[in-house]
């Protein structure tokens, strides 16, 4: 794909969504982080309905710390690996509460440190909570960037880097959301719905899908 597609392609998303969002419910940097270690391989509709309770009982470090394991386990319960999840979330507010004063950390590096948060983690906090340019690739950005030849890939750590080389600056504090929400919504994995998609005209992948028969 060429600069000129990638200028049209990120122009298009948007101008259909010009202020994207997540879609996980938070209301701060730590719940923001908290709700991300929990959508691990879980849909944030149920993350957003476990951490509703959970938050209520815990919303900072230090109360999800007096929770602890088997509180976060019982509120978190509806959600898949949920006990590795409450002994991660317990974990990395303690390390928060000893070694950042109780607030999350704006780095790379401090944020990896944290039971559970791995790369994509924290890039999503990085770029959602403190604004920095980063890119989450997670399943679905990592097939919509092979179907459109934006950023091919074998791994998603080499998605992310030609990603960050090829989306314009000004799209690239969005972009990642725009992706994920394009590929949730429209550029399905088994499916993509081809014949609702403003970037059909831009897009390699064939056979396009035909609109289903009424």
């Amino acid at each position: 794909m060429n600069k000129a597609d990638i200028e049209t392609l990120f122009a298009r998303l948007q101008a259909a969504n010009p202020h994207p969002r997540s879609e996980l419910h938070y209301r701060n940097a730590f719940e923001l982080l908290v709700a991300v270690v929990l959508s691990a391989q879980a849909t944030d509709v149920s993350v957003n309905k476990a951490t509703q309770g959970l938050f209520a009982a815990a919303p900072t470090p230090q109360g999800m710390v007096a929770l602890g394991e088997d509180g976060v386990a019982e509120k978190i319960r509806t959600i898949g690996l949920y006990r590795t999840k409450a002994r991660n979330v317990v974990g990395l507010s303690r390390i928060l509460v000893e070694q950042h004063g109780g607030h999350v950390p704006a780095s790379r590096e401090a944020l990896e440190a944290l039971p559970g948060v791995g790369r994509k983690t924290a890039n999503v906090v990085l770029n959602v909570a403190f604004g920095q340019p980063t890119l989450a690739v997670d399943t679905h950005i990592f097939r919509v960037a092979n179907r459109l030849g934006l950023a091919r890939g074998k791994t998603p750590l080499e998605v992310e880097t030609k990603l960050l080389k090829v989306v314009p600056e000004p799209f690239r504090h969005d972009a990642h959301h725009w992706l994920i929400l394009h590929g949730r919504y429209v550029c399905k994995a088994r499916k993509p719905d081809c014949w609702r998609c403003a970037l059909a005209d831009l897009c390699p992948y064939k056979p396009k899908t035909p609109q289903p028969k009424a």
